[in-house]
């Protein structure tokens, strides 16, 4: 694992705290680029554990029975949300949440809707992130990383969840999406440079340029 290396943020701005989700299909490299932004980006800078890897990796039950699905999508949405909320009251200019609460309804499964099942609506999740930068799951075997042990979807499982994901964030006024690449550094390079555009400036100087040099293939949906 990397670790972070880069001198506290010499910056003294009360900040006002944005939550960004970073989310993409399985396979689509959010683990590495999460590892990258803790490593490069200031403390002021926050990135959250996945909710679903807290569930699961606590043995939570994992089955394709509707019942068994529901009841791990609203554990996984319970969970996300006491995540977000344990550093508001900490000075910090981003939240980066690995995954949000909108992405529990892409893995929705059988009668009912989630968001009536948690007591709120998809209108109300989506006004509580600031940006949505999406990651889309490769199509290629060769690209496809199962290194995760908590991941089980075949490459074309991935690709059909990517999409539902794609679906439930519809409508959010600041979504972007980050295309696969040949080479991975490139992607990364594409979703660092997003993310520095969302910081504060006074915390933009920490970001390493290289990272984002050359032209970004990310694109932005309304």
């Amino acid at each position: 694992m990397l670790q972070a290396a880069m001198k506290p943020c010499v910056c003294q701005e009360r900040h006002q705290p944005r939550q960004i989700v970073l989310t993409g299909g399985p396979g689509a490299g959010k683990t590495a680029i999460l590892e990258l932004i803790r490593l490069f980006f200031c403390e002021h800078v926050r990135t959250l554990p996945e909710a679903a890897g807290i569930v699961f990796g606590g043995r939570f039950p994992r089955s394709a029975r509707p019942d068994l699905r529901q009841a791990a999508q609203r554990a996984i949405f319970h969970v996300q949300r006491e995540l977000e909320s344990t550093v508001q009251a900490d000075n910090l200019a981003v939240v980066l949440c690995d995954r949000g609460t909108v992405d529990c309804s892409a893995y929705w499964l059988g009668e009912g809707d989630l968001f009536a099942a948690v007591g709120t609506t998809r209108e109300a999740e989506l006004a509580r992130y600031a940006a949505v930068i999406h990651l889309r799951t490769p199509t290629s075997a060769i690209a496809y990383n199962r290194d995760n042990p908590l991941r089980i979807e075949s490459m074309e499982e991935a690709a059909l969840i990517d999409a539902r994901i794609a679906t439930q964030w519809e409508g959010h006024p600041r979504r972007f999406f980050v295309e696969p690449t040949e080479d991975f550094l490139s992607k990364a390079s594409h979703t660092l440079k997003l993310l520095r555009d969302e910081v504060p400036e006074c915390c933009r100087q920490h970001v390493k340029t290289f990272l984002w040099d050359g032209e970004a293939a990310a694109t932005a949906h309304g």
